[in-house]
Formats: structure tokens, C-alpha cells, sequence
């Protein structure tokens, strides 16, 4: 029975709400019997005594966001209360027992002792608290609202990269627009509590003059009988309703001072304030200090026993603390790993790693300077920017198995590469190497394999004056970790990955997605750009790709085909980094009937196209392509083979491993303007 009568009344709580509203200003109108006010000055108090404790509890100030409301309502509340006591006042000379006993009892029967005393709480209330209490909330929804469109491409820069999902990145939004609103309403609330303070003043003045001259006037009662009645019952009304003022200050202030937290007040002050007992053990040291210079021992005394216990107390509890986190952690572990979800995680793989031996750690710890983790931010923000897709995160960790300068680069768990390197030394390369009088530890820069010195940081100008080039350790790490996302980065690129990129794509044309994808998966999508990132072909242009795809994926389901004919919608990206100083394209060319006989060999299958060259012929190929390539490279050319489209992505498959510079392009993608310049042309033995 009790139950469902507490279901009903809290189902209706909103309706309760609005009448109580409407009661508090019915009550500036009608007279309210004494008891009946008696309860209400005590609703108010209890009132804000809640109110006070609840900001004190409080972690975040957005778990309070009815406090600009609820300061209105028990404002409105207190200036109702005031009109009907001053009204039971002025026609009684006497409103209820409640402030009857405070102005007995706070003030002693003493009206100039209440009128200081009501003086000074009006004072703390207006011009400390609620003066403070709303500079705070102008400053926070001043701040808060500059703020907001960092914090929004904060938001989206986490959505775009993947690290937030679109509900997170909605409820994290929706918070920034909650904090804006309720520093702006605090703002506004901060405003009632001021104007409570001045009316209360104002009220008092009022009951005590209407007071005077009523009760002379219509009561008969002498100057000094009048002015003691109406004066104590005036400062008792003053007082009842200016301390639930002073609670909802304070507790306004608590509220919009107060950061984010993961614990209330209570604990932050003790964790924060208590956690040091040397603070603690120098303080009472400095009390025992004043006591020997003559001021009175006794409190100082007590104060400075209290301050060393406590001090203690704290020690041996955060001990106990440490202990019991140490143990409660061994236990969580080991219950933890027991669970088959743990199991699980073990065969987690992480898409790319970095681990680094011992004597690396300084590169990433901030603390010492180390910078490698911004780098790797820089990294991936290039990548992205070059080859058009988001790089996963790149865990770095240390591997006491590593040598102390060694280094890991791991791609789903196996090292794709590595090295060594000085991380208190610079990297010298180039003619600055020249001169043999500087010395030097000799090695091979990792990303290119070029021959260098790891010189000590006294001799970099002298190679820099000697025209050789100088990077720090960071430097040559972060190019060696650029080098091995831009050559495995058809093998980094995942079907999320794609999806993701869809995604974006359909923002800008939803169209294009649709169609491209009426006709092939995603796991077709897949194969396709990573045949172009194979080659280091940016898919940044999502668009041209989905509508080239859109117009041939319906002809035919030929993979390679279809990244050959995207490869030609592509061909001025492609070729234009290739340009000459004068627009030129210095080219090699195949010998007409070697490119026959190439494409001969060419047979079909369902999983692409295949060469089937005799490998004589092969090898001469490759050593013809050897021989032409160094050429061009002494020329300072790139090295660039042009071939027939059928040929091109089957030739390039063949010298990937064995030639890996060598640039190959058809034909087709050799856009109108392009002054091709051929510089060699390959051929067998027979050929030539």
C-alpha cells in the first residue's frame, strides 16, 4: 500500500512542482497562520541546508544542473515568507515561534547585537560569496563558449580518426552545450541571490519603521517598548531568512568553482590537502615556534598535537593504502586472467608497433625531452594527407630483448623492419663524410640504406660546413618509420579501414558511393586500393576513384583491370610529381617486339591476370632494366618505364621485388600536355 502511494506521488512529481510554485506567490496574498509559517521558515532552512550539502557531494557540476532553477524557486520562496511575516508583524507584533526563539536566542534579546550581527551576514552574503559567485560564473560561461569550437573539431578530429564512435562523439558534444548552458544560467542565478541580499535589507528597514509607527500609533505603546518589539521581531525575521540566503551562496559557490572530479569535495579537500604529512609536521612546527615567542601556548599547543597526529595518521594510512591497492591489485590480476574474455585478448594483435631497446626510452619520455610521440602524430597526419588513408595507431613499447639501441618496426605482430641507432648522437651523411678527420661510428641509415657516420654533436657544423646533411636520432627513426607506412601501406589498409573511408566519401558524394557500390564489395573495394597503395598511389581522391569504379565495375570484375582504369582517371596525380624542371617526362620504352612477346605471355584467370615469359627472356629483361635504370638515376632522372596498359601491371609485378624504384606507367596515363621524352628502351639479347 505504502509503495503504490510513493509510485503515484513521485509519478506526479511535476505536477507537485507547479503547485508549489504557484503557492509561493499565493502566499504574498494570503495570510498564513503562525504555526503554519512556523513550518515553512523551517522548510526554508532544511531547504537550503540540502541544497548546500548536495554541492558538497557533488563531482561534477553538471550532476547539479537544476541549481540555477532551484536558486529561483527558494528565492521566490524566502521573498514569500518575508512579505508574510512582515504583514504578521505589523498587525500582530508577533510572527510564529520560529523567529520569536532566533531572535531570543541568536541575538539575546539584544536588538543592536542582531542588527550588527544581521549587518554582517549581509555583508559575507552580498559582497563576498554572491559577488564572487557570479564573476566565477561570468568567467566560466564567458570561457566555456570560446572554447566550444576548439573542443567541437577536437570532437570531430577524434570521430574522423577513428578514436571515438558517432554516440560518443554526439554525448560529448551535447556535454560542451550543456556546460555553456549552465555556467550562462548561473550567470543569470547569481543575479536572484544578489537582489534577495538587497530586498532583505530593504525589508528590514521597512518592518522596522512600519513597525515603529504602528505599534505607537495603533498599539498604544511607548517609544522605547515599540522600537525594542518591533526591532528584535524584525531582526529575527532577518535572520531566519538571510542564513538559508548565506547556505544557497555558498553553496552557488561551491557548485561553479568546482572542475570536473571524480570524487566530492570532502575527498579531494582530504586527499589533496592531507596528502603530504611533511606539510602537516611544518605547520605544527611553525605553531610550537610562535607559542616560544610569547603567544598563548594552549591553543598552539593543541593546534600543533592535532596537526602531528593527524600527519601520522595519514602516514600510516596511505602505507596501509599502498599495501592493500598492491594486493587487491595482485588479486584483481589474477582473477582477471582466469576469465576466457582474458584468454581472448591475448590474440589481439595490434596493427603496427614500435619497440624499442632500453637505451631508446628517453625518445618518449616527455620528461626528458623526448618528442617521438608527437612525431608519430606528424607521421600519421602526413600519411593521410599523401596517400589519402588514416594510419592505425602505432603502440610503442620497450623490448628488453632488443640490444640498448636496437629498434622493432612490427606489422600485425611480425618486424617488417628495424635498426640501430645513437640517441645521444647525430646521423652524418652525404660529402660532409668526405673529410676522414672527423670521427664517427660508420652505418647505413635505415629508411634508404645510404652510407653514414654517427658523429657526436660537436663536429655537426663543421659536416655541416663540408655540405653534408645532419639529423638527430628522433629524425632518423621517424623517416624510418614514414618509409615503412608508405612501402607497407597496401598491406596496413583493412576493410575497416575502407568502410571508414567510404563513410567520409558519402558526406561529400553520396552518389558516387551508391553507384560504385551497387556493383562490388567491399572486400573488392579493398584489393583495389591497396593495388594502388602498392605503388604509392594516393587514394585521398575517394571521389574520381567510386566514379571510375561506377562506370567500368559493371563490365567486368577483373580486379586488376579495374585498378588500371582507375589508375588512368588518376594519371595527372600520378605523373605530375614525376615532372621535369621544363614539364618533361624522361622515359624508358620497351622494344617493340619484346612488348609483343610480353604481351603474349599474358594469360587470364579468375583471380587476374599472369606472365608466362620464358625466364631467359626474363632475366635479360630485368638486367636490360637494370642497366637503363642506373643510367637515367646518374642523369638525375626517376627512373620511369611507360608500356602498354595490358602490360603495365604485370611488368610491375615482376620487378617489385628485384627493382623496386623503378616507376612503371602506361600509356593511358600519360595526360594531354605531358612532353614525354624517351631517354632508353629495353631490350633482350636477341633484340639488340
Amino acid at each position: 500500500m505504502a509503495t503504490n502511494i510513493s509510485r503515484r506521488w513521485y509519478n506526479n512529481i511535476d505536477v507537485l512542482a507547479a503547485i508549489f510554485i504557484v503557492s509561493i506567490v499565493v502566499m504574498m496574498v494570503i495570510p498564513i497562520p503562525p504555526l503554519l509559517l512556523d513550518i515553512l521558515l523551517t522548510v526554508s532552512i532544511t531547504s537550503a541546508v540540502l541544497t548546500l550539502m548536495i554541492a558538497v557531494f557533488t563531482k561534477d557540476p553538471l550532476d547539479f544542473s537544476v541549481l540555477p532553477s532551484l536558486i529561483l524557486i527558494l528565492t521566490l520562496f524566502r521573498l514569500s515568507l518575508n512579505v508574510s511575516t512582515t504583514r504578521l508583524i505589523l498587525a500582530d507584533a508577533h510572527a510564529g515561534n520560529v523567529i520569536e526563539q532566533f531572535g531570543e536566542f541568536v541575538v539575546r534579546g539584544e536588538p543592536v547585537v542582531g542588527f550588527i550581527i544581521f549587518a554582517i551576514l549581509v555583508v559575507v552574503n552580498f559582497i563576498v560569496i554572491t559577488k564572487g559567485s557570479e564573476r566565477v560564473s561570468e568567467v566560466g560561461a564567458r570561457f566555456t563558449l570560446d572554447a566550444m569550437p576548439g573542443k567541437q573539431m577536437s570532437i570531430d578530429a577524434d570521430l574522423n580518426a577513428g578514436m571515438i564512435t558517432d554516440l560518443q562523439a554526439r554525448d560529448r558534444r551535447k556535454k560542451i552545450q550543456s556546460e555553456a548552458d549552465f555556467y550562462g544560467a548561473m550567470d543569470g542565478a547569481s543575479k536572484f541571490v544578489k537582489g534577495d541580499a538587497i530586498a532583505a535589507i530593504i525589508i528590514l528597514f521597512i518592518n522596522i519603521i512600519g513597525g515603529f509607527v504602528t505599534g505607537i500609533a495603533m498599539r498604544g505603546m511607548d517609544i522605547m517598548e515599540a522600537l525594542h518589539t518591533y526591532t528584535l521581531l524584525t531582526i529575527g525575521d532577518g535572520l531566519v531568512t538571510q542564513i538559508p540566503a548565506l547556505l544557497m551562496s555558498t553553496a552557488t559557490g561551491l557548485v561553479v568553482t568546482r572542475a570536473a572530479s571524480e570524487t566530492n569535495l570532502g575527498q579531494d579537500l582530504s586527499s589533496q590537502l592531507f596528502r603530504t604529512p611533511k606539510a602537516l609536521y611544518i605547520t605544527a612546527g611553525v605553531c610550537i615556534i610562535l607559542a616560544m615567542f610569547g603567544l598563548p601556548w594552549v591553543p598552539l599547543l593543541i593546534v600543533a598535537i592535532a596537526l602531528v597526529l593527524l600527519g601520522r595518521t595519514m602516514d600510516r594510512g596511505s602505507q596501509q593504502n599502498l599495501v592493500e591497492e598492491t594486493a587487491a591489485a595482485r588479486e584483481t590480476a589474477i582473477e582477471e586472467s582466469k576469465k576466457p574474455e582474458n584468454v581472448l585478448n591475448l590474440l589481439t594483435i595490434d596493427n603496427m608497433e614500435l619497440e624499442l631497446g632500453y637505451a631508446l626510452i628517453a625518445l618518449v619520455d616527455v620528461q626528458q625531452g623526448g618528442d617521438l610521440l608527437d612525431r608519430i602524430v606528424l607521421i600519421r597526419r602526413q600519411v593521410a594527407s599523401e596517400l589519402g588513408f588514416i594510419v592505425p595507431v602505432i603502440r610503442v613499447r620497450d623490448n628488453m630483448n632488443l640490444q640498448p639501441n636496437q629498434y622493432s618496426i612490427k606489422l600485425r605482430g611480425a618486424e617488417v623492419a628495424g635498426g640501430e641507432i645513437m640517441a645521444d648522437h647525430y646521423l652524418a651523411m652525404s660529402s660532409g663524410l668526405g673529410d676522414d678527420n672527423i670521427p664517427g661510428i660508420p652505418t647505413k641509415e635505415p629508411a634508404f640504406g645510404l652510407d653514414a657516420k654517427w658523429i657526436n654533436a660537436i663536429y655537426r657544423e663543421e659536416v655541416e660546413m663540408n655540405g653534408g646533411t645532419v639529423v638527430d636520432a628522433p629524425t632518423v627513426l621517424a623517416t624510418h618509420i614514414t618509409e615503412v607506412i608508405k612501402s607497407n601501406a597496401w598491406e596496413i589498409l583493412s576493410r575497416q579501414d575502407v568502410k571508414t573511408l567510404l563513410d567520409h566519401a558519402r558526406e561529400q558524394a553520396p552518389a558516387a558511393v551508391d553507384d560504385a557500390m551497387e556493383h562490388i564489395n567491399l572486400g573488392q573495394m579493398q584489393k583495389i586500393l591497396s593495388n594502388l597503395l602498392r605503388e604509392r598511389v594516393s587514394i585521398r581522391d575517394m571521389v574520381t576513384i567510386l566514379e571510375t569504379l561506377a562506370d567500368y565495375a559493371g563490365t567486368t570484375k577483373d580486379l586488376d583491370r579495374l585498378t588500371e582504369y582507375v589508375r588512368q582517371s588518376l594519371g595527372r596525380q600520378i605523373v605530375q610529381p614525376l615532372l621535369g624542371s621544363n614539364k618533361e617526362l624522361p622515359v624508358l620504352t620497351l622494344e617493340p617486339k619484346l612488348e609483343q612477346q610480353i604481351l603474349d605471355s599474358i594469360q587470364p584467370s579468375d583471380y587476374g591476370s599472369y606472365m608466362t615469359l620464358d625466364p631467359r627472356v626474363l632475366q635479360e629483361v630485368m638486367q636490360s632494366l637494370a642497366r637503363e635504370m642506373e643510367k637515367m638515376i646518374l642523369k638525375g632522372f626517376n627512373p620511369v618505364l611507360v608500356c602498354a596498359p595490358v602490360v603495365r601491371i604485370n611488368l610491375k609485378r615482376v620487378t617489385e621485388r628485384q627493382l623496386p624504384q623503378l616507376i612503371v606507367l602506361s600509356y593511358n596515363e600519360l595526360v594531354h600536355g605531358v612532353q614525354v621524352q624517351a631517354v632508353g628502351m629495353v631490350m633482350t639479347g636477341n633484340a639488340s
